[in-house]
């Protein structure tokens, strides 16, 4: 069968690369061509669009660049009509995708979603769209399923979290050659950094992220650098002797962390999955954070939280995100209750999120469906 695949930030591209292989494995004579990065290339796709000259982050950002968006729907269009896949399979990007669903449904295609829009945390009437335009849902968090099919009478598949197999898959890793290749054999326990995935929120994290390092001379700080940016962006932030710098080794840093500073996101469950203890982070424009305000029900932002229901790490919004703050809580999980208590948490965690295989239930159900 043909695929069409599209993903459109660095997270959908490691879940689209998972989803690419078991695809494969359970199609043999799958053809795939996508939206996405270099892994979701590598895992076999042809890439019609890379996900760099797509990711706009916050209402502001993504009014300045609708030229852009615009030329890419369009594309997107005409790229799907030449190739007239037996079925398309968005990957969460809900913006852009479900514009495109909206087109292709109208077209009969055949339209799946993998990793829902988190419309349990913003413009919930999206469901409407979702219910005339989606044939097939299959979502990652458990409280999903029950947000779908009992308040919206939606029928989905839950397959558990994608990032349990990308860790579980990721190889085998040598820790103390790790520290010698990448200069970390300093004999300090590393604080990791994460401070996002898009140049606009990067500026903003790192700045406020970095302003602590000096109050804890004793550790060494990394900043994990995200795949779409290159040495040259992040540079400028690299003048602390105690801060050092990891491209693309997101999965080997956080495997090596004593604790974490992580924008929100992804990469708060990555860091717990992972047993760092973590503080969370967001800082947004002011008139983008405004506007979340206003239409994000959600009484937390991090999906550990989320998925917990509960607080298990410290998130520091908007005005709350300065330094004194950030110097406290980060304090907090370096050791001690509240270190341990996170740890602790993490364990039931993984529990909740259903376990492994997403990747593999997902391409299957998909194959059946289709």
């Amino acid at each position: 069968m043909k695929y069409y695949i599209i993903a459109g930030e660095a997270s959908g591209d490691l879940h689209g690369a998972n989803l690419i292989k078991a695809l494969k494995q359970n199609d043999s004579d799958a053809q795939i061509r996508c939206w996405g990065g270099d892994l979701m290339q590598a895992a076999g796709g042809t890439l019609a669009k890379h996900y760099k000259e797509m990711a706009f982050m916050g209402f502001l950002e993504v009014i300045m660049n609708l030229g852009s968006i615009f030329k890419n729907i369009k594309f997107c269009k005409k790229d799907i009509s030449a190739y007239h896949p037996d079925v398309i399979i968005f990957i969460d990007f809900s913006g852009f995708n479900l514009r495109i669903a909206e087109w292709a449904k109208a077209r009969n295609y055949k339209t799946n979603y993998y990793i829902s829009p988190q419309i349990w945390a913003s413009r919930e009437s999206r469901i409407h769209r979702i219910k005339k335009n989606i044939d097939a849902m299959y979502v990652i968090l458990p409280f999903e399923k029950s947000f779908y099919e009992k308040k919206h009478g939606f029928p989905v598949h839950f397959v558990g979290h994608p990032l349990i197999d990308a860790i579980e898959n990721r190889g085998d890793f040598d820790e103390k050659i790790f520290r010698i290749e990448n200069n970390l054999d300093n004999g300090k326990p590393i604080i990791a950094l994460l401070p996002g995935s898009r140049k606009q929120e990067v500026k903003k994290m790192l700045k406020i992220m970095l302003s602590v390092t000096g109050y804890f001379p004793e550790y060494h700080f990394v900043i994990g650098g995200a795949p779409s940016m290159d040495y040259g962006f992040y540079a400028p932030f690299l003048k602390d002797s105690n801060v050092g710098f990891l491209a693309n080794r997101t999965y080997g840093l956080l495997s090596i962390a004593h604790a974490a500073l992580v924008t929100s996101g992804t990469a708060t469950l990555e860091t717990a999955l992972f047993k760092v203890p973590q503080v969370v982070c967001y800082k947004a424009s002011w008139l983008s954070y405004q506007i979340a305000k206003r239409i994000i029900t959600l009484e937390y932002i991090s999906l550990v939280n989320l998925v917990m229901e509960k607080e298990v790490v410290k998130e520091l919004i908007q005005n709350d995100l300065n330094s004194k703050n950030l110097r406290n809580e980060l304090a907090k999980i370096l050791k001690g209750t509240s270190r341990e208590n996170q740890l602790k948490a993490y364990e039931l965690l993984e529990k909740k999120l259903g376990g492994k295989g997403a990747s593999a239930k997902t391409a299957e159900l998909i194959v059946e469906n289709v």
